[in-house]
């Protein structure tokens, strides 16, 4: 089934999706700081991807880093979201795409304070949240 996603017409998405959420998820854009629904949510659950529904990160692993969008510490698993050199906007970042449909996520940091070191830095509008 991912491959049918990832390969989904641009028609397709922006039937499916809100145009903010394409214009993150498909055009790789970003949702103002501090903007987003999932920010400062805390409560127990799963974080899906917005576009496909598939489970990407666990409200455990989500911590505030205050850096303005939700903040996680790793993603479920490396089968569920895929890690791409970014070069945009005049610097090399890394940039966290779903696996199972390509869309783009956020970007992710070797700067986070647990053991793992990294901040998966995601957009709210990425994301849906299945509160448990």
């Amino acid at each position: 089934m991912a491959d049918d996603l990832r390969n989904q017409s641009d028609d397709y998405w922006k039937n499916k999706l809100t145009p903010e959420q394409y214009h993150v998820l498909r055009e790789k854009g970003t949702e103002a700081p501090t903007s987003g629904k999932f920010y400062k949510n805390f409560d127990n659950g799963m974080y899906e991807c917005g576009a496909c529904g598939n489970e990407l990160f666990s409200s455990e692993t989500k911590f505030d880093s205050d850096c303005g969008w939700p903040s996680f510490d790793r993603s479920l698993s490396a089968e569920y979201v895929e890690l791409q050199e970014d070069s945009s906007l005049g610097m090399i970042r890394t940039e966290v795409v779903c696996k199972n449909c390509g869309s783009h996520l956020g970007h992710v940091f070797d700067d986070g304070p647990t053991d793992t070191g990294k901040r998966f830095c995601i957009n709210s509008i990425s994301l849906n949240f299945k509160k448990s």
